[in-house]
Formats: structure tokens, sequence, C-alpha cells
């Protein structure tokens, strides 16, 4: 006779969770590898004036899901991977940007160029979720003490960290911090 041992599931109320905050975002842990084998989920508070710039991921599989606000996203290979301005790319299929609302879904499979942007004047939220678990926790944890330092980022830092976590960058993350 096996044993069955009981597991408890996780439940995160609203506004609970590990927050970590800088002016560039706001993070919150709701999901970390402690608890799932298969997925982090963090609740992401962007400002206004933030772009995390284009990059992509080898291994890793991202789902947007926009809360409140609006922001630029896009998921595509682009025609031509050149250029700052991610905004301006095209897919080879003709799509470009979107501009996302409460409700949009974004599904970034490993290999697939992408990014989000605020361009307007209020903060946006959404949720997201990175698989597998736990490089996303260990990079927002790190990536947020390099921002919170009240300057423009130290570009430099900022790619040896995404190099160290599966994040090869394609166009600079900026964020406005006024």
């Amino acid at each position: 006779m096996t044993a069955h041992l009981a597991r408890s599931g996780l439940l995160v109320p609203p506004g609970k969770g590990r927050t970590l905050v800088t002016p560039a975002q706001q993070v919150t842990f709701k999901v970390t590898g402690e608890h799932s084998r298969v997925t982090s989920s963090f609740e992401v508070v962007v400002p206004p004036g933030f772009d995390v710039g284009a990059h992509l991921h080898t291994r890793s599989e991202e789902l947007f899901y926009v809360l409140e606000g609006e922001l630029d996203v896009m998921a595509f290979e682009p025609r031509v991977r050149s250029g700052d301005d991610w905004r301006q790319w095209q897919a080879l299929d003709g799509r470009r940007v979107v501009r996302a609302t409460p409700g949009t879904v974004i599904v970034v499979p490993p290999g697939c160029p992408h990014a989000f942007a605020n361009p307007t004047g209020e903060p946006a939220r959404m949720f997201f979720q990175a698989s597998p678990p736990p490089d996303h926790e260990r990079y927002f944890e790190e990536l947020l003490t390099l921002l919170d330092a009240g300057t423009a980022p130290d570009t430099e830092a900022i790619q040896e960290l995404r190099a160290r976590y599966d994040i090869e960058q394609l166009t600079p993350l900026r964020h406005d911090l006024t």
C-alpha cells in the first residue's frame, strides 16, 4: 500500500506577495519556483515612459495579460532587426506593433522577439508568467536593484545581467525618471 501525501495549494490574496518597487517598475511575486515546477507569476506595474526593449529568450516561454492601462506590444520576428525603435518593426506577414488594452493576452514562445512599452501618461498593470522558474524571479530581483539607482540605466550592467538570464537584448531598455 502506498501512502498518499496530501498537498496544499497556494492562495495569494489581492495586494499580497513580495513586492519590489523602483521608479522604473513595480513587480509583485505571486507564484515562484518554490510553489510551481512550471511557471513563475508576477503582477507588474509599468510606469509611463518604461520600454523593456525588444529581446528574446532561447528557453523561456512568457505570457502577458493586460489588466489596466495600455501598452504598446510586439511578439513577432521582424523582417529586419534594425534600429533602436522596435515600434517601427514589421513582421514578414505584415503585422505591426499593437496597442494592448485590458483583456489583451500576449503569448511569447522561445526564440520570438518581443517587447512592451507604456507610451501613455498613466501606469499600466499586467499579469506576467514566465516558464520555467526561477530565472525570471532572480532576474527581476537583480534588474530592479540596478534600476533603483535613480539615474539612467547602466546599459553595460543590464546587458551582462540579461545575458546571464537567457535574454538576448535587441533594442535598449529605457525608462523616463520624470
